[in-house]
């Protein structure tokens, strides 16, 4: 549902780790290691309906830090905090040209930033955009006022702040600019979803133009419509044997789909580097002629499955959505993640309606009847269905509009640029100098905030250079 939308920050693992040495001119105050947990104290509602607190969790890195510098405030969004995405990302390289320090600051709700003590829908009500901004509002201004307290280390109280973030993390780094203009010097934007609507039809549409790229989107959607073939019939034979091609579980047609759909995207969004296309290798190189299209793209899904060490319980766990109704328990990334789709924004990555006349690249059978049900199922009565993306849309993109200091980049393979600052029917923001939008050609999805690797396209350091540039002007 998300799309593994949680691994947009595994891709910094691929930067090499940074010496820990400090720079001359610093105190001599030791140095927390990148790993060493720290705590914030929050409340669980900023407008007075809980006055209860809780603790949010942070890691930063001051290796490279000198008096003056910037504090690069990042947040992995829907991911947990951990020492390799403050260590491994471009955030971490570009505090060491700027002298500063990068700190990455835990989601509510995620991780161990729990500021109830379960994920039921009671709970969840407080799991609101006003609320996660003013959590990092309210972080920002105790690193301006007693900075100290916050690192541990003589930071400067003049520290300018940029905030960083990729994806629906990405979102969150503009809007903080936005809203928060007094505390936020700049914010890096990379693949920063924007365009909220309720279904989300445009993400296939997206990823087909890389497999167009790469010569197999034609046999994708021929594999899509005999998969429906299949599935909408009443053939439990043929079924049977999808589902061993497949190596997926019994499961319903519609469920089954879906699933399927999970992982031949799996590669969806991996970087494009001069060493190849993790797409090319993992999706079209199996539609070369050999084999029908389906069974191609059984092929492929079953490479993945196979590839990942799943069990049959397992992807059982992960399919049927009749399941976790009532299973309330933290450290469940996609059931918060899921509220988010089902109270705030929609979103659903759904197969384009017949009425639209595009390619199908995933099965009919997903669309919002896959989705919207499990809402009041797994949240109670109380979540209005469908959500109001259009309300939604309007005031956070309406928020941007104008707003300077911004740098959004997107990747001209990505499969979230329908919902980027440049969609393919052109700019949702305009493209200023003040707030310049980035093509970066061939990329896929926050390629330019990774951790550097020696294969990097031109294109991706180019992005970097850029956003580096922005930012020493913005900390002047």
């Amino acid at each position: 549902m998300r799309a593994l939308g949680v691994l947009v920050f595994s891709v910094f693992a691929a930067f090499a780790a940074t010496a820990k040495c400090y720079p001359s001119g610093n105190s001599g105050a030791a140095i927390p290691s990148s790993s060493t947990e720290f705590w914030f104290t929050q409340p669980v509602d900023h407008f007075g309906l809980n006055n209860n607190t809780w603790s949010q969790r942070y890691l930063f890195n001051a290796t490279f830090y000198e008096p003056g510098g910037p504090i690069i405030v990042a947040t992995p969004g829907e991911s947990a905090v951990s020492s390799s995405l403050v260590d491994l990302s471009h955030f971490n390289y570009l505090a060491q040209i700027t002298n500063g320090l990068v700190v990455l600051v835990e989601h509510r709700f995620y991780g161990k930033s729990n500021p109830m003590p379960d994920l039921s829908g009671d709970s969840l009500k407080y799991h609101t955009v006003e609320n996660t901004l003013e959590d990092f509002a309210a972080f920002i201004r105790a690193a301006k006022a007693t900075p100290s307290q916050i690192f541990s280390l003589p930071v400067s109280k003049k520290s300018k702040i940029v905030f960083g973030g990729g994806s629906y993390a990405g979102s969150i780094a503009a809007w903080m600019r936005a809203k928060y203009p007094e505390l936020v010097a700049g914010a890096w934007a990379s693949s920063a979803i924007i365009k909220y609507r309720l279904e989300n039809y445009q993400f296939d549409q997206s990823w087909s133009k890389h497999l167009e790229a790469l010569g197999c989107a034609q046999d994708v959607a021929t594999a899509v419509e005999d998969l429906d073939s299949v599935l909408l019939s009443d053939n439990s034979t043929a079924y049977s044997q999808l589902q061993s091609k497949f190596n997926l579980p019994a499961l319903s047609p519609q469920d089954f789909a879906a699933l399927a759909n999970v992982f031949i995207n799996s590669a969806a969004m991996a970087p494009t580097t001069k060493s190849g296309d993790y797409t090319q290798r993992t999706v079209c190189s199996y539609f070369d002629g050999t084999r029908s299209p389906l069974d191609s793209y059984a092929a492929a899904v079953a490479n993945v499955v196979s590839s990942g060490g799943y069990t049959q319980d397992s992807l059982a766990q992960m399919g049927d959505t009749s399941l976790g109704y009532t299973n309330y328990a933290l450290g469940q990334s996609g059931r918060v993640w899921y509220y988010q789709e089902c109270a705030w924004y929609g979103n659903w990555q759904v197969a384009p309606p017949s009425s639209t006349g595009l390619q199908r690249y995933r099965s009919q059978l997903v669309d919002l009847t896959y989705y919207q049900p499990n809402c009041n199922n797994k949240f109670g009565g109380n979540i209005q269905v469908p959500v109001d993306s259009d309300s939604f849309d309007r005031k956070w993109l309406g928020l941007l509009r104008g707003t300077t200091n911004i740098y959004y980049t997107v990747g001209a393979y990505d499969v979230w640029r329908g919902s980027n600052a440049l969609s393919w029917d052109g700019y949702v923001l305009p493209n200023t100098t003040r707030s310049p939008v980035f093509l970066i050609d061939q990329a896929t999805h926050c390629q330019d905030i990774a951790g550097h690797r020696a294969d990097d396209l031109d294109s991706v350091s180019l992005a970097r250079q850029i956003g580096n540039n922005l930012v020493q002007q913005w900390i002047k």
